[in-house]
């Protein structure tokens, strides 16, 4: 993923949920509705989570140490799992919990026009942030669809601030719902009904990143097309027979770690063997830039051992 795309649009999702936040705010002062409370807690939530993607973007990019020899990548998985938590405790079950208050002892809403103006103006901002996010995710997302890019996005933030963004315009309809309903009813329970919606909503979000970011975290191969490319550039190389074995993980959103067992053949020397070894790591490296960190195995695979390499000038 490119790292100027992933930042513009947590940058564009922290200043546009920062402005929403405030308004929102704002408006609950004046109106005393739970949906604006929830969509406030909502938007202080999403805003300290754009803050986790950015530190856990800065820490990943930390040297390899002793300690930790293959670097600190997962540090975004990390913190984007964070960021699913956050969201489920801070934003859905307050959300939850303020709505059933509300529907258990309703108020009037005081000051629609408040509510109004500011849901409208959250809107107009959190659809920038979305535009945003869209316009940075359709330049990784090729021909895949939403939940494909979503499901096999290595790098975290973008899928993080598209779900996030989406939810919360989401959100925000059904905070203008639950408000309009209360507001011609006259009924405050429309308004914790509206704030209940919300809270079912980013919970099922938070499930969501949860489980894609976990996924991440405890480790992630390359996907089977990708991995066949690999296994058909290794086999390009003259020296190598065949793959045996192949084993693959993203130990970062940009590093793929490679460990594969090459069957040689038995008439070259150990020069060719190692010649062989550099030409296929520089064919991997080549052809996929992640490709960070590869462990090659030669071996005699006992099912052709005593075939030989054509062309070699070794004796058998």
């Amino acid at each position: 993923m490119s790292a100027e795309g992933g930042t513009k649009a947590i940058v564009a999702a922290l200043g546009a949920n920062l402005g929403i936040a405030v308004a929102k705010f704002v408006a609950f002062v004046f109106t005393g509705s739970s949906s604006m409370l929830a969509e406030s807690i909502h938007s202080v939530a999403d805003s300290g989570n754009q803050g986790l993607l950015l530190l856990g973007r800065k820490r990943s990019e930390r040297d390899r140490s002793p300690k930790h020899p293959f670097g600190y990548g997962r540090e975004r998985f990390f913190y984007a799992f964070v960021v699913a938590v956050v969201l489920f405790t801070v934003g859905s079950a307050f959300s939850l919990y303020e709505g059933f208050h509300k529907i258990a002892d309703p108020h009037k809403v005081e000051s629609p026009a408040w509510a109004f103006g500011v849901l409208i103006f959250a809107i107009l901002l959190e659809g920038y942030s979305f535009r945003t996010a869209i316009k940075e995710s359709n330049t990784l997302r090729g021909d895949k669809s939403w939940v494909q890019f979503i499901r096999r996005a290595k790098a975290p933030e973008l899928p993080v601030v598209l779900l996030e963004d989406f939810a919360a315009l989401i959100g925000l309809i059904l905070a203008l719902i639950g408000v309009t309903l209360a507001v011609v009813t006259g009924d405050g329970v429309w308004d914790g009904v509206g704030t209940v919606a919300i809270g079912v909503l980013l919970g099922a979000v938070a499930t969501i990143l949860a489980i894609e970011t976990k996924s991440l975290l405890i480790g992630e191969g390359a996907d089977p097309e990708q991995e066949g490319r690999i296994i058909a550039a290794l086999e390009s190389v003259p020296e190598v027979d065949h793959v045996m074995h192949i084993l693959t993980e993203y130990v970062g959103p940009e590093e793929l770690l490679i460990a594969a067992k090459i069957a040689v053949y038995h008439n070259d020397t150990a020069a060719e063997v190692a010649r062989g070894i550099d030409a296929a790591e520089a064919k991997i490296r080549g052809e996929f830039p992640e490709a960070k960190l590869i462990y090659l195995e030669p071996a005699l695979d006992p099912a052709d051992c005593r075939q030989a390499r054509p062309g070699s000038t070794a004796t058998s």
